[in-house]
């Protein structure tokens, strides 16, 4: 099943501690565990997940980052960006 971006959800303006430029590994982690957790039509999602990750980013930082991935994945299916090749172990590489 194929889930769409909100939309709809307003993108509301609050500080951060840190920067919304870079993203620690940690910081993925939780976003992406958070997302899965709450799903993405949950209401007030962006605040739920901003919340879940300990306030190190905002619920604005947060809505824009999902939104990023978004058109990344998006730009990748259309052939628009290179898929990417990860360097990976095992039998298959």
């Amino acid at each position: 099943m194929r889930r769409e971006c909100p939309q709809a959800l307003p993108a509301p303006r609050m500080s951060s501690p840190s920067s919304d430029s870079e993203w620690s590994k940690k910081e993925n982690k939780m976003f992406e565990e958070a997302l899965a957790y709450y799903g993405v039509g949950a209401p007030n999602l962006w605040e739920k997940v901003a919340s879940a990750m300990g306030g190190t980013k905002s619920a604005e930082e947060v809505r824009r980052h999902f939104q990023f991935l978004v058109d990344d994945v998006k730009n990748i299916e259309h052939g628009r960006i290179p898929f990417p090749k990860y360097k990976t172990q095992g039998f298959w590489t």
